[in-house]
């Protein structure tokens, strides 16, 4: 395990010293403060301070940019090294590879995570200073969603490491990971609603959707914050699917931890394979 932090640490550091620590919680401090005070049109109030329509905005926000952050921060994990020659430097060391992609994974993680938390955070501060009320249903919608960003955040981070393990070539695992956010998160929804819309409720039971939904993390996130607490259901306007979807909040964040943990096990294995 202790290799697992030194690796960790490593990659921490080379995250503040390239300055991805202080760009990320930046951009998303600054978009969270903005959502906070000017993102309650959705609810026909500009400037409303309820912490539950921040929820709305920041999961909706969450679903596009955390995913691509988490991307361009892990898709040269691996195949980076390699390419700067630093890989067989590090395998010289007292480090197993499995130590090598944990301790990356964890690394990344916590970079993203310090960012969201300090970012969201921010727009969640900057409410309870301006004297705003807020319930404290709308503080454990708040927690979940910080929660469920940061693993949101990991399960991209491991698709990407899985990316760096596959390819040889530092732009290759860009295009892919490229190709991955785009996929995950705008292409699946829309040939869902294709399918669905050809299906006409004809073939597909609310179970094979519900299974479709799970199969995509962005999903299971929107899922998770946007239809499990009933005050955030009515104004994201999901508030009949949540009550109609099989898919329970327990199960949603287990889908989310079984795609942060299958693709790292998959990059495990075949970094312990590779040749170098």
């Amino acid at each position: 395990m202790k290799g697992v932090l030194l690796m960790a640490d490593k990659e921490i550091r080379e995250g503040i010293r390239n300055r991805w620590v202080v760009a990320a919680t930046l951009l998303l401090a600054a978009l969270a403060l903005t959502l906070a005070f000017l993102g309650a049109a959705p609810a026909g109030r500009v400037g409303a301070g309820a912490l539950e329509v921040v929820v709305v905005s920041l999961s909706s926000l969450s679903i596009f940019l955390l995913p691509l952050i988490a991307l361009l921060l892990s898709h040269d994990a691996i195949v980076g090294e390699a390419e700067r020659g630093t890989l067989l430097l590090l395998l010289s060391y007292p480090l197993s590879r499995w130590q090598v992609v944990l301790g990356k994974f964890v690394g990344h993680v916590v970079i993203l995570g310090f960012a969201t938390l300090l970012g969201y955070g921010a727009a969640a501060l900057a409410l309870a200073l301006s004297g705003q009320p807020i319930g404290s249903s709308a503080w454990q919608a708040f927690g979940a969603m910080l929660g469920s960003s940061v693993l949101l955040g990991a399960v991209f981070v491991a698709l990407g490491i899985l990316v760096s393990t596959l390819v040889r070539d530092r732009g290759a695992a860009a295009g892919i990971a490229v190709g991955l956010w785009l996929l995950l998160v705008l292409l699946w929804d829309m040939a869902l609603l294709g399918v669905l819309v050809a299906d006409a409720g004809q073939h597909l039971t609310s179970g094979a959707v519900d299974a479709l939904l799970l199969l995509n993390p962005a999903d299971a996130y929107r899922l998770f914050n946007l239809a499990g607490l009933a005050d955030v259901r009515l104004l994201s306007g999901m508030a009949a699917l949540g009550g109609g979807s099989g898919l329970a909040p327990a199960l949603l964040l287990a889908g989310l931890a079984a795609w942060a943990l299958l693709p790292l096990a998959a990059a495990t294995a075949l970094f312990a394979r590779r040749e170098l």
